[in-house]
């Protein structure tokens, strides 16, 4: 069983990003597709604490009803927006990985990079072709 677990979006640029560089680490990690199978109200707010974030960061705004719902206003509480993030999964931010060395919101895709607990095996470019890791499995300066 793996030690490494992605709240993962296949439609989603950075999160499949985020997988490719966990799996160029040599893990095979446990995808959970999260809109397709959302987190308990207890593992959101397990999710949460462990990423120390405060609430309103793990929100995604873009592509959501965020807008619609009004969930600018500062008057919702950290409870009232985990449930909204768990009526309507898409507004859970993503990817979030959750390894032996922590959790993290991997936005941008290198945050992962942090968490890992094996080095990266080869060179790797992002989607858009970016590069990363060099041949040596070292960051490439500047990224």
């Amino acid at each position: 069983m793996s030690s490494i677990t992605i709240y993962h979006n296949p439609a989603c640029g950075t999160s499949r990003n985020v997988l490719a560089l966990i799996r160029n680490s040599g893990e095979e990690p446990i995808i959970v597709e999260y809109l397709k199978t959302p987190p308990d109200a207890a593992t959101l707010k397990s999710l949460i604490a462990a990423m120390r974030m405060p609430v309103r960061d793990v929100l995604r705004q873009k592509g959501t009803p965020y807008d619609e719902l009004g969930l600018s206003d500062p008057t919702w509480t950290d409870e009232q927006l985990i449930g909204f993030m768990l009526q309507h999964p898409i507004l859970i931010n993503r990817p979030i990985v959750v390894t032996p060395l922590g959790t993290r919101l991997c936005r941008p895709s290198e945050a992962v990079l942090e968490i890992l607990p094996s080095a990266q095996q080869g060179a790797f470019n992002k989607e858009d072709g970016e590069p990363v890791i060099d041949v040596n499995g070292n960051r490439v300066h500047g990224v």
